[in-house]
């Protein structure tokens, strides 16, 4: 078991790190969009930029409407003030029930800290923990059942994790980040994983792709089954069929590839892809590359998460943008509220996810 206290200096870094790690072509720059640079790109002042995200109405609406548009194509997320929340004796745990190589070499994990630290603020520490085996889930709960946690955020959450001994042992509020299975009534964080995926596949359907597959995640994770779903949903509706079409990755970029070269074997007729991650989707491009498939005139390929590598690959990702680090400041609200002993009226809560075109598909 690894045990890390993370600042959120050290959590952006690790983002840039393994956002560079990840790039195969293109420019990379490891600094975060400012406010300043959303102003420069908008050509409006940063006074201006700052009164949109502030929600003032003292903004015309073309300038909004830049702004707005300059902070999506730049992926510029919002710095809130820190803030101090009192009354924790002890300090967050976030849970990631995946091994240290998954964890530092896939960005979404890197945003979701930042999300969940940047929410904290000034107040409790945040202790990262990952375990990834019977022997270190034994050993995280004998530090949890230590008292040193008020509540845990429990992430990358798969079937057959021994939550029943978790929660008998512990005794502090969990919630979950993703949907946990529909027999856990757990508190939960999620995106709108199945909505995503459907509008995503509907968008290869209406420009014309007749024999979409997809690259699915894996079948023990919500997240992975939701997203399958949600590509059957349209392709159902289309009236096809997905003989062969479906292939299934574990989220990472070399899954992606073999993915794409067994969809290949099996079905060299196909013309539009989804891939349920943008590191696979980065596989799964390396793949149609050297199959001699351009893309998008040959294959359209679509990638979920809208990861920084999206926007630096060539050809630039449409991808799903699921708002990872709105989900963990959300996390760490839910979290809150249930330590505080003050109820939630919302079990389970689902944000939107929007579709983000750029040159692949």
């Amino acid at each position: 078991m690894i045990v890390l206290s993370l600042s959120q200096h050290a959590v952006r870094e690790q983002e840039s790190r393994t956002s560079l790690s990840s790039t195969p072509t293109g420019p990379v720059t490891s600094d975060a969009p400012t406010l300043a640079d959303v102003a420069a790109l908008a050509g409006v002042s940063p006074a201006t930029a700052s009164r949109v995200f502030s929600g003032s109405a003292n903004v015309s609406p073309r300038a909004r409407g830049q702004v707005e548009q300059a902070a999506e194509t730049l992926g510029y997320v919002r710095h809130r003030a820190r803030h101090r929340i009192s009354g924790l004796d002890g300090s967050i745990a976030a849970l990631i029930c995946a091994d240290s190589a998954r964890v530092l070499g896939d960005p979404f994990f890197a945003r979701l800290l930042w999300g969940i630290n940047r929410e904290l603020g000034d107040g409790p520490e945040l202790v990262v923990l990952m375990v990834n085996g019977p022997r270190e889930w034994r050993t995280a709960a004998h530090y949890l059942r230590g008292g040193n946690a008020s509540g845990i955020l429990l992430i990358s959450m798969r079937e057959g994790t021994p939550l029943t001994m978790l929660r008998a042992t512990v005794g502090v509020p969990i919630v979950v980040a993703g949907r946990p299975p529909a027999e856990i009534p757990l508190p939960f964080v999620d995106a709108d994983n199945l909505g995503g995926a459907r509008a995503a596949t509907e968008h290869l359907l209406n420009s014309g792709r007749k024999v979409i597959a997809t690259i699915a995640g894996p079948p023990d994770m919500r997240a992975g089954g939701d997203r399958l779903n949600g590509y059957r949903s349209a392709i159902a509706a289309a009236g096809l069929a997905t003989n062969g079409l479906i292939a299934h990755g574990d989220f990472h970029q070399l899954s992606g590839e073999h993915a794409m070269n067994r969809l290949l074997d099996h079905r060299p007729d196909l013309d539009g892809v989804l891939v349920a991650s943008d590191l696979m989707a980065v596989g799964a491009l390396r793949a149609l590359h050297r199959a001699g498939r351009r893309v998008p005139e040959d294959v359209a390929v679509i990638g979920f998460d809208d990861a920084p590598l999206a926007r630096r690959i060539r050809p630039r990702l449409t991808t799903v943008r699921q708002p990872v680090e709105e989900m963990g400041a959300r996390l760490v609200r839910e979290l809150l509220v249930r330590i505080c002993g003050r109820a939630s009226s919302d079990q389970g809560v689902v944000l939107k996810t929007k579709l983000i075109l750029r040159d692949s598909a």
